[in-house]
């Protein structure tokens, strides 16, 4: 079966051969387990309710008893009904015994104790009937002793016996639980060794086969890493000397290459500061121009402000001719007030009224006078404050046109110099771009006499890491003839 298959697939068999019989054993452990649990629970389950059975007939049988004699003490109608009851109950269950077994001893057995049960009953009920008809005590228990108590005893023997019968089949079933466990555990261990000894036997020939395919395939391996290790070492010893060549052509354009870049540099640079100087007279002619119509807002600012004040003075002067209006008839107001006062005096009683209200009047327009004294005195600040700003407002607008005259001179020096910059910046444009074609064809030769040398020195390292390869690759196939045992070098 293994003949003709790849290594993968003799080891996949085996993996698989190995696996089934693993699963194989795992399934019949379950198996095997679950019967073996099973049997065992039914086993104990049965037992178990036979038992109970057994010692409910002996309890029912002890409680009729007892019930019995209580009857014959005192001939209760009670315990007459408790005896029967008991006695019910015990034939119901020796029923369901009789129904429930399937052993041929254990159902002669409750044979006997139903017919046993029935002599007895048909005794009880008689000594019953005989207690109901005398009062004589002794005769009674006389009676009872002579014909119940042997048949009672010997239905308390035939209970016992089934109690034992039982205990044994208990004894007995747990015996077989335990046996079949013990089979069941034989099976498994047998199973696990037949799955052990599968795979010992698997992995020793996959094992032999992977001796004779490696020590094949390294033979080949040390013939082929032999073959390029020897080619390896020719391609080493070309390549550096062609590397060698290579560098001192690479040192000469890079010197060349780096004169080159710092002439493009210092040409860029001086035309980058022609470009920023005429880019700043640009700003700053655009600035004077803007300074220039700033100036002049100033300027129209300056005449609003001069005609504000004006305005602010002429209103002042009007504000003072009412203020001197309210004086005037504060004073007649108080004049007027001062007679009120003194008519309300020559009145009598009938005037004093009048002569309080005067006396207010007259407050009032001494207050009045008084408050136009003071805004008499501010319109006066007013008017010297308008004045003082008109006065310097004049003075600024002044330095305003001057201010505008020596703009309009430094506008046209700058204008000069945009001009000879452009022409500067214009000449430095050339330089730079003669500069930069000079670089770029030097760069192209250093490039290429670069990637000339990187080839050298990755076909010099290429073979060295070869030759290295080749020298691992045969250390490796001797390792791996010594791992696998093949006694080959």
């Amino acid at each position: 079966m293994m003949a003709g298959r790849t290594y993968g697939g003799k080891l996949a068999i085996g993996v698989g051969i190995t696996v089934t019989l693993t699963l194989l054993t795992i399934v019949t452990s379950v198996v095997g387990l679950t019967f073996v649990v099973k049997s065992k629970d039914a086993t104990i389950a049965s037992a178990t309710d036979d038992l109970s059975s057994a010692e409910n007939l002996s309890r029912l049988m002890e409680m009729r008893i007892a019930d019995y004699r209580a009857y014959l003490l005192n001939k209760a109608a009670q315990a007459a009904q408790l005896t029967e009851q008991s006695h019910q109950e015990f034939r119901k269950l020796l029923g369901e015994m009789a129904k429930g077994t399937a052993d041929p001893e254990s159902r002669q057995k409750l044979d006997d104790i139903s017919a046993i049960d029935d002599r007895h009953a048909a005794l009880t009920a008689e000594m019953m009937t005989l207690r109901t008809q005398t009062n004589d005590i002794d005769e009674i228990n006389r009676q009872n002793d002579l014909r119940v108590v042997p048949v009672r005893e010997e239905l308390r023997k035939a209970l016992a016996e089934l109690v034992a019968l039982v205990r044994a089949d208990v004894a007995e079933s747990r015996q077989a639980s335990s046996t079949r466990a013990t089979q069941a555990i034989v099976l498994v261990i047998s199973l696990g060794a037949l799955t052990t000894i599968s795979a010992v036997l698997v992995a020793m020939r996959l094992s032999r086969d992977l001796k004779r395919e490696v020590g094949t395939a390294v033979g080949h391996i040390q013939s082929s890493s032999a073959q390029l290790e020897a080619a390896a070492a020719q391609q080493v010893n070309g390549g550096r000397d062609q590397a060698s060549a290579m560098s001192e052509i690479t040192t000469t354009i890079s010197e060349l290459l780096i004169t080159s870049r710092q002439i493009a540099d210092t040409a860029q640079r001086v035309s980058k500061i022609a470009e920023e100087t005429e880019a700043a007279a640009r700003a700053g002619d655009a600035t004077i121009d803007q300074t220039r119509t700033s100036i002049g807002t100033i300027r129209s600012q300056v005449d609003q402000i001069v005609q504000h004040m004006l305005a602010l003075g002429e209103k002042s002067q009007q504000i003072g001719l009412v203020v001197d209006l309210v004086s005037e008839l504060a004073e007649q107001t108080n004049i007027l007030a001062i007679n009120a006062t003194i008519e309300a005096s020559g009145a009598g009683e009938w005037g004093r009224r009048f002569a309080v209200v005067a006396e207010e009047i007259r407050k009032l327009a001494d207050r009045t006078a008084a408050s136009a004294k003071e805004i008499r005195a501010l319109i006066e600040d007013v008017r010297g404050a308008v004045n003082t700003t008109v006065m310097a407002t004049e003075i600024g607008a002044k330095a305003v046109d001057a201010g505008a005259r020596q703009f309009d001179d430094a506008t046209n020096s700058f204008r000069e110099i945009v001009q000879l910059v452009s022409t500067t910046n214009d000449a430095t444009r050339e330089i730079e771009l003669s500069t930069k074609q000079q670089t770029t064809a030097v760069e192209q030769v250093n490039i290429a006499a670069s990637d000339t040398a990187r080839v050298s020195r990755e076909t010099e390292a290429s073979a060295v890491q070869t030759k290295q390869t080749a020298t691992h690759l045969s250390t490796l196939s001797s390792d791996l003839l010594e791992m696998v045992g093949t006694g080959r070098h």
